[in-house]
């Protein structure tokens, strides 16, 4: 791996700060991180750990080795063309803005010569900001192993990591893991409710409902037998277990969630062309 490692942050919320309190004092010095964003008190947040700050793109852009976009998708490519004067060969970009192809950023930063391809598109997820987050990664042709392997070890800073082929596969990857927390989310609060219908206290059903689905994902991710091998060792014939499944499959439960995903998918194929526009 590369020493004495550069970041440019453009854009400093939530994920970019996530990104930092991973890579700062491990892999980078606060020093050698340049963050980009407008609001004066983001600023002055990253101020205080030691990194220098602009408003807008300037100069010291051309000294990072990695420029990190965590822009809203509805500016990112005015953001992008903004950065594109100090743009150098051997400028490594990172993208996590949602529904923005890899190929509309190569093409925002190319000139006549053609699209600049040194690009990895990246859709992480929001347990990122507790370094627990899952990234799906696609490469564009120009990005070597070299920058594979930097790409990979700057997003692990946040959680695990996964390639993929291209921007078909992410928008696949934005619909199971990027929106996924939010199906978690909403299973959570059902089973809470429910909890509270037969009797018990909110408390306890929000510590039941929570220690249960981290046990289940903890024992589907250590044990060598698939999802539903373990389903079936739960559950007994005649039992309370077989009596709850059958009421998810009489209401067509996993084929809704399927459909979900497959919404969650097209909808992001749809913005991938509405913002590369």
């Amino acid at each position: 791996m590369e020493k004495g490692l550069s970041l440019a942050l453009i854009g400093g919320g939530n994920m970019a700060n996530a990104l930092a309190s991973g890579l700062i004092g491990r892999r980078c010095a606060a020093a050698d991180v340049h963050v980009i964003d407008p609001g004066d008190d983001t600023r002055a947040r990253w101020e205080a750990l030691g990194t220098t700050t602009a408003t807008a793109p300037d100069a010291r852009l051309s000294g990072c080795r990695v420029w990190f976009f965590a822009v809203k998708p509805q500016v990112m490519a005015q953001v992008v063309r903004q950065c594109r004067p100090w743009l150098q060969p051997g400028t490594l970009i990172i993208s996590i803005a949602a529904g923005i192809p890899g190929e509309a950023i190569a093409r925002w930063l190319g000139d006549d010569a053609g699209p600049y391809t040194r690009v990895v598109r990246c859709m992480p997820n929001t347990p990122a900001l507790i370094a627990c987050g899952m990234t799906g990664m696609a490469a564009l042709s120009g990005v070597d192993a070299q920058d594979r392997a930097l790409a990979e070890e700057l997003l692990r800073a946040v959680g695990d990591v996964l390639w993929v082929a291209d921007d078909a596969a992410i928008d696949a990857v934005t619909a199971v893991s990027g929106s996924g927390p939010a199906y978690v989310f909403l299973f959570l609060e059902a089973l809470m409710a429910a909890g509270v219908d037969q009797g018990l206290t909110p408390e306890q059903a929000r510590r039941l409902a929570l220690a249960t689905f981290h046990g289940a994902t903890q024992l589907a991710t250590l044990s060598p037998d698939s999802p539903a091998v373990l389903r079936e060792r739960v559950t007994s014939k005649g039992g309370t277990t077989a009596a709850a499944l059958a009421v998810f499959q009489q209401r067509g439960q996993t084929d809704i969630l399927r459909d979900a995903v497959a919404a969650a998918a097209r909808r992001a194929g749809e913005l991938a062309r509405e913002f590369s526009d």
